[in-house]
């Protein structure tokens, strides 16, 4: 079932973006756009639909919200992936759009999702209160920004060419800004639309996210590239500190599976409505991509 309501989501959260991007310019960077956000797991958006479905929010309105976040990951992806940062020449088992274009391409791509996600939640469509609007606008920006995952990058670039690799607080921290903060703001705005208390919900995502980092660090060891579609083991390669390294494996993966049991706890609150975001948490750190 979990698998089903996955792919469902995956289809609605496309159409949602095909129809919103058919009404923009046709042009290089409006190709770019198309092709930086299509496919994936689409994880970000399905937290935005599941978590709204518990507050009986109008499906239109979650949908919306789920393809903003969309727009969002999929700029953070583009400009990540550039020479300037990670040097990353496949994403999705598809070169990486500075590959496919230039350089210059991708920052403009990347520039134009991200803008294009506050549209969509400034956008009358998404709720009819602008005020409720207006928090999801906020509560984005502040997720995604110098507080949020824009400083994670920052403390992962400085990692790089610090004197002394990171300890496993540090790295808690900067994969809580930048992996984290953007998978708790989906749950968060679940809360904002449905007019609720998003407290449990920010516990449930922040367990959450740093499950989710914990097993890319696992995959990035033993993962299949072809299924990840992206190079594996390049933090090793490049001695960065990572949750593996630092626990080790085995300890690794009972540290990711404490924090899903951590996460579906703080769902009680929602009884059995909140299943499909257990199932979520569970398929965190079961991936294999």
């Amino acid at each position: 079932m979990f698998k089903q309501d996955l792919s469902a989501a995956q289809s609605a959260l496309q159409g949602c973006l095909d129809e919103i991007m058919s009404a923009l310019p046709s042009s290089e960077v409006m190709a770019g756009m198309r092709y930086a956000s299509a496919g994936g797991k689409r994880l970000r958006g399905f937290l935005a639909m599941e978590t709204a479905r518990l507050f009986d929010v109008d499906p239109a309105h979650a949908l919306r919200a789920g393809a903003a976040v969309e727009c969002l990951h999929a700029y953070s992806l583009v400009h990540d992936d550039m020479p300037c940062m990670d040097d990353d020449a496949l994403r999705r088992g598809q070169p990486t759009v500075h590959v496919k274009w230039d350089e210059a391409t991708a920052v403009l791509v990347g520039d134009a999702l991200q803008t294009l996600a506050f549209e969509i939640l400034a956008h009358p469509d998404t709720h009819p209160d602008g005020a409720v609007r207006a928090q999801l606008c906020l509560t984005l920006a502040r997720a995604s920004g110098a507080e949020g995952m824009v400083l994670g990058q920052a403390q992962d670039i400085a990692a790089e060419t610090a004197s002394a690799p990171l300890t496993l607080d540090q790295i808690t921290e900067l994969q809580s800004n930048k992996t984290g903060a953007l998978l708790v703001w989906p749950c968060e705005a679940g809360a904002i639309l449905g007019g609720a208390d998003p407290a449990p919900l920010v516990e449930y995502a922040r367990a959450l996210g740093l499950a989710f980092q914990i097993a890319d660090d696992v995959l990035d060891v033993e993962g299949d590239a072809i299924l990840a579609g992206k190079a594996l083991q390049k933090d090793a390669d490049a001695g960065k500190a990572t949750f593996v390294s630092l626990l080790g494996l085995e300890a690794a993966k009972a540290r990711a599976q404490s924090l899903i049991d951590e996460a579906c706890a703080a769902l009680q609150p929602y009884g059995p409505r909140a299943d499909t975001l257990r199932d979520i948490a569970r398929y965190v750190v079961t991936r294999d991509r």
